[in-house]
């Protein structure tokens, strides 16, 4: 009869045993610390400190169905689960989800990764989108980041959805294609411009990778970027998506934007 390493029900077995404790003694040596300010952290497993966190702001329901807004219970009993803009100007895309609001932590979070070569930040944000999205990460879905045109690419070294969405994979088993759209033109910075204007500055800028058009057709796809402003981007991605004969386009996000 084979002997089970478990001899009594609920005791860590000795290859877990060590793992603890070889964790202990790293921890010990060179104590964890956050991964936005770097300070120590006193609890084991922890990726930020007390304060850090505390700065996080999350999407609470109630929120936009579409767009992951937050709304009052006035509204929810007025149109729904739909903001205003949505109600009036429902989207490409069906579902819309977002870890945080875009604002003091999750900012500095978000630019870190964006612009400052924090590439660790990736985890964290992914680590909350999974929960913010648990939903609509279906098995059957398809992960598609939103892209970065080459040039940027190049310069930065790497996508930031690109980054989050393997992340996002290997977290929740859905799977994943990394350049399954692509950028035909470098569009202008888009910080500044109106609702419009967005719209007009990537207006056709997105397509479907040839190579992928087959593997995305009949999909259900979820569209993973970092920030949700006013979805110009989010359009223009939904829009190649369905044409190419997607089943269907949902959004998650680490951060929504909220327009006053």
């Amino acid at each position: 009869m084979r002997l089970l390493p478990l001899g009594i029900k609920g005791l860590p077995t000795g290859k877990s045993l060590l793992k603890r404790l070889g964790r202990s003694v790293l921890n010990w040596l060179v104590p964890p610390s956050c991964i936005s300010c770097g300070e120590d952290i006193a609890s084991q497993g922890g990726i930020l400190c007390g304060a850090c966190f505390a700065g996080l702001r999350f999407v609470h329901a109630p929120f936009c169905d579409a767009c992951a807004l937050p709304i009052t219970y006035d509204d929810v009993a007025e149109r729904g689960y739909l903001c205003l803009e949505c109600e009036f100007h429902p989207p490409l895309w069906h579902r819309g989800r977002a870890a945080f609001l875009y604002e003091g932590q999750a900012r500095r979070l978000i630019m870190g990764l964006k612009y400052g070569d924090r590439t660790e930040h990736a985890a964290i944000l992914a680590r909350f989108m999974a929960q913010a999205g648990q939903d609509i990460l279906k098995p059957d879905a398809l992960l598609v980041p939103v892209p970065v045109h080459r040039w940027r690419l190049w310069q930065r070294g790497y996508n930031q959805a690109a980054l989050m969405a393997k992340i996002l994979s290997r977290n929740t088993g859905v799977a994943c294609c990394l350049d399954g759209l692509y950028r035909r033109s470098r569009t202008a910075a888009l910080a500044g411009l109106s609702r419009q204007g967005r719209r007009k500055q990537v207006a056709g800028t997105i397509d479907i990778q040839p190579r992928h058009g087959d593997t995305l057709r009949g999909k259900s796809v979820i569209l993973v970027d970092d920030i949700l402003t006013t979805g110009a981007t989010a359009e223009a991605c939904a829009k190649a998506l369905l044409e190419n004969g997607c089943v269907s386009v949902d959004i998650l996000v680490g951060a929504r934007v909220t327009l006053s």
